[in-house]
């Protein structure tokens, strides 16, 4: 399951993601690994090092982490467990 990364409500492009997850120190580092083919967006391996991104894609390293963009007050995936009223 991909891990959540919030990225406000600001617009953002795959280089920028790969910067702000931490899998990358520097935007060279990024446009390498994208150019390389290295880098899938939703399944697809992704050549744009300027792709706009939104809220729900799945970014992934093949062979490596994976996560899902998340907007500013978006409610933290839920559990397959109920509520239980403590009281």
């Amino acid at each position: 399951m991909p891990d959540p990364l919030n990225v406000g409500d600001r617009q953002i492009n795959l280089t920028q993601v790969l910067k702000l997850s931490g899998w990358v120190m520097h935007g060279g580092e990024a446009k390498a690994l994208i150019s390389e083919g290295l880098v899938k967006v939703n399944g697809e391996v992704e050549l744009r090092k300027r792709r706009k991104m939104t809220i729900g894609d799945v970014v992934e390293l093949v062979d490596g982490p994976s996560l899902v963009l998340e907007g500013q007050g978006e409610a933290p995936p839920t559990t397959d467990q109920p509520d239980v009223d403590p009281a």
